[in-house]
């Protein structure tokens, strides 16, 4: 199932000079603002008639991020069936759904799209803020600000895909930034889908830069939930590097057992690497959700409420995230650091 939405492309005013309109830093002004919201005796944002107060070319800051970004490596899309390809951070698009719950009773109890991951407050595009989730969990984010520049500095920083860092105010004190960015690689904005030998490098410190507004969601010792930002450990580690599937749950190889769907921290990853990880490698919030948004609730980058894989989908109708493992008999990925499957009987 979907919600119908026809999306109105924005002006982009980039063309023919996307690969360096940021160019590492702060874009060309008028890329993104306007000083008098007009333009050859036309309202630049029809929209917003008496402007805005970021003197911006569209209504919000995330409308004119997209109206951009969505020429280029497409971070909402239009249709939640027929997603962009899939990239690290996962898709907006799946906002858009109007049922994601493919658990039991699924089709009686819809879970919509506002817990497929971060709403936008992007009118122009359809999105809008959190109907469900006043305040980001585990903190005091409001959801009514949530827009992509509550993450990203769109006037450049030195950190990967210019996130903020310790020490930023952000959104005039909605935001107090005390962790720093992580330390991660990232393949260019125009590649196609992640794959296992083609994906983001996450070295380290995601997890303590998402409780810059999570708080102590996942802390370790804190409470008794998964823990998160701490190492693998010789055991976990041994499991992701031998579980190669429910068909082949200890025929991995230490290798070649990367799965991007499944990621991990480790300061020697690079965004070609297919080894799996050692004992000190760590386990993050993104080894488990997108940053973006995913086509299963709370951004898993697979459903966790499915038994199969192959499940997703079936009762909501929404978008079967690919199975890694392409099995009729693939279990949740869970088992990739933990394996229960390995008592399960497989039907012949």
């Amino acid at each position: 199932m979907r919600k119908t939405f026809v999306i109105t492309l924005g002006l982009c005013f980039i063309a023919g000079t996307a690969l360096a309109f940021h160019d590492g830093g702060v874009a060309h002004c008028n890329g993104c603002h306007t000083m008098h919201n007009s333009q050859n005796g036309q309202l630049v944002d029809p929209d917003s008639p008496n402007g805005n107060p970021w003197l911006l070319v569209d209504a919000t800051p995330s409308d004119v991020c997209i109206a951009c970004h969505d020429h280029l490596d497409k971070p909402l899309g239009a249709d939640p069936l027929a997603p962009p390809a899939m990239k690290g951070a996962g898709n907006f698009v799946f906002l858009l759904e109007d049922n994601l719950n493919d658990g039991h009773g699924g089709a009686s109890n819809p879970i919509g799209g506002d817990a497929a991951g971060h709403n936008l407050n992007a009118p122009g595009h359809g999105l809008q803020a959190d109907e469900t989730l006043t305040t980001s969990p585990g903190g005091s984010f409001p959801a009514s600000a949530m827009g992509c520049t509550s993450c990203h500095d769109p006037h450049g920083t030195s950190d990967f895909r210019f996130l903020y860092g310790a020490g930023r105010v952000v959104q005039g004190g909605i935001a107090n930034f005390t962790n720093p960015a992580p330390d991660a690689e990232g393949l260019a904005v125009f590649f196609g889908s992640e794959s296992q030998t083609s994906h983001t490098a996450y070295k380290g410190g995601m997890s303590a830069w998402c409780g810059n507004c999570h708080g102590d969601f996942h802390a370790n010792g804190t409470k008794l939930i998964h823990p998160s930002g701490i190492t693998l450990g010789g055991t976990i580690a041994q499991t992701y590097n031998q579980y190669n599937g429910t068909e082949d749950q200890t025929g991995g190889l230490a290798a070649s057992a990367y799965l991007a769907e499944v990621p991990f921290e480790d300061a020697a990853n690079t965004t070609s690497s297919t080894a799996g990880p050692g004992a000190g490698s760590q386990v993050s919030c993104i080894t488990c959700h997108r940053a973006h948004a995913s086509s299963a609730p709370d951004a898993g980058r697979w459903d966790f409420s499915v038994t199969l894989l192959e499940e997703d989908g079936a009762i909501s109708g929404s978008y079967a995230i690919p199975d890694p493992y392409a099995s009729p008999n693939q279990r949740s990925l869970c088992n990739k650091c933990h394996n229960k499957d390995a008592f399960d009987t497989i039907a012949p």
